[in-house]
């Protein structure tokens, strides 16, 4: 058994962290206990750990393992894919390092394959949850507008394929299930980096988000939805989508939506900041700097007005792999919830770690309780003191074993 004790242990719950923490590790992978040093006692075998501070490994809920370091869209189509999967693995490795033992890759063609190979062993990586390749309307956020449509329509698009009608979205959701995937993602608006539509526009019918989102749940698979205008957001949340991605233009009828249907808004504030304030340096296209830059301020406010109005916000940076925006700086999401958002630094590490894992298909993650598994992130500084200490990192532990130091 392995014994990690910090100053400040943060289980991920609402109850306050806990002062003068310990959680026990099980030979299993699991946490076997997790309490005060006064009231959980050490193994007399035990190896005992010591750091300033404890937090439940992180979970990056919304981003892309495709393995890209270009910022251009016809890089992302013409490079192959055994070259994307090779970078993916060291940027697994780098989320891994950076304490990020969970994540949700949300559209990819390396995702299914990554995640096998993390599982076995083979890979280290983070644990993966992958939809796969998304699934767009024509002319839709996942279409690649710039080729010509036989290209796109016979499968030759980057991370999505495209389904127009209820019964092609039924069966591209049936492609997916049989692939194995762990989550469906879906487009019912347009987007920032497709060109010829906006994220204000709705896409996908009722009728085709129904279909959808009926083949998922039959299975018991999630269904994410990047929707970013206010319209395809409603479309999304009335038709059973589990959670919906970026959210740039909520209205009070989005609101009452989400608290009706119990949905987790995954804000991605990070690659909207760094779009914004770097892009233009790193290759992202005019038309997709233009769009970004109209939204931001938009953004900002509306992730301000779902926090007060109590809207569960999970973690997630839709980071790609490019310099503008690693894997490995994932944390900056965390930040940006505290500096732009207000949200306390306590709220910050559960939207990173219990809010977010509701994102997925896993109930034994997000929080440091006995029977969950083992993952955790030990650092120098108190995070609750300062978010920023989430960089601070002194060794993780995945599945009760250390993996990072």
């Amino acid at each position: 058994m392995r014994v990690i004790d910090s100053d400040r242990l943060v289980t991920g719950r609402d109850e306050r962290p806990i002062e003068d923490g310990r959680v026990v590790l099980d030979d299993d992978g699991t946490i076997a206990a997790v309490g005060t040093r006064e009231d959980v006692d050490a193994p007399d075998d035990a190896e005992i750990e010591a750091y300033a501070a404890t937090v439940p490994g992180l979970v990056d809920a919304h981003l892309h393992l495709q393995g890209v370091r270009e910022m251009d869209p016809m890089t992302w189509i013409t490079e192959s894919s055994e070259l994307g999967t090779a970078r993916a693995t060291a940027d697994l490795r780098s989320l891994l390092e950076a304490g990020f033992t969970t994540v949700r890759d949300v559209g990819s063609t390396t995702g299914l394959g990554l995640r096998g190979a993390v599982a076995e062993g083979t890979i280290p990586g983070p644990r993966i949850f992958t939809s796969g390749r998304t699934i767009s309307q024509t002319a839709g956020h996942g279409d690649d507008h710039f080729l010509p449509y036989e290209w796109v329509s016979e499968g030759g698009g980057a991370i999505s394929t495209l389904a127009d009608g209820p019964d092609e979205c039924r069966k591209e959701a049936r492609k997916r299930i049989r692939n194995g995937v762990d989550v469906l993602k879906i487009m019912t608006t347009g987007g920032v980096l497709s060109e010829k539509d906006a994220p204000d526009q709705s896409q996908f019918t009722d009728a085709e988000v129904r279909a959808l989102v009926e083949e998922a749940h039959r299975v018991g698979i999630p269904v994410a939805s990047h929707a970013q205008g206010a319209p395809g957001i409603k479309t999304a949340l009335r038709n059973g989508v589990d959670t919906i991605e970026h959210g740039f233009y909520l209205d009070e009828e989005c609101l009452d939506l989400f608290h009706e249907t119990d949905a987790v808004f995954v804000p991605t504030l990070a690659i909207m900041h760094r779009l914004v304030e770097n892009g233009a340096d790193h290759g992202v296209p005019e038309y997709g700097l233009e769009k970004a830059r109209k939204a931001r301020e938009a953004h900002f406010e509306s992730v301000e007005r779902a926090y007060e109005a109590g809207i569960p916000i999970a973690t997630g940076t839709d980071f790609l792999g490019p310099e503008l925006i690693p894997h490995g700086e994932n944390a900056l999401e965390l930040e940006l919830l505290v500096e732009a958002v207000g949200m306390d630094e306590h709220e910050v590490l559960q939207s990173a770690t219990r809010v977010a894992s509701r994102t997925i298909p896993a109930d034994d993650v997000g929080t440091l309780e006995a029977g969950n598994r083992a993952d955790l992130l030990a650092l120098g500084r108190d995070p609750i003191a300062d978010i920023t200490a989430v960089r601070d990192v002194e060794a993780v532990y995945k599945g009760g074993e250390l993996v990072s130091v």
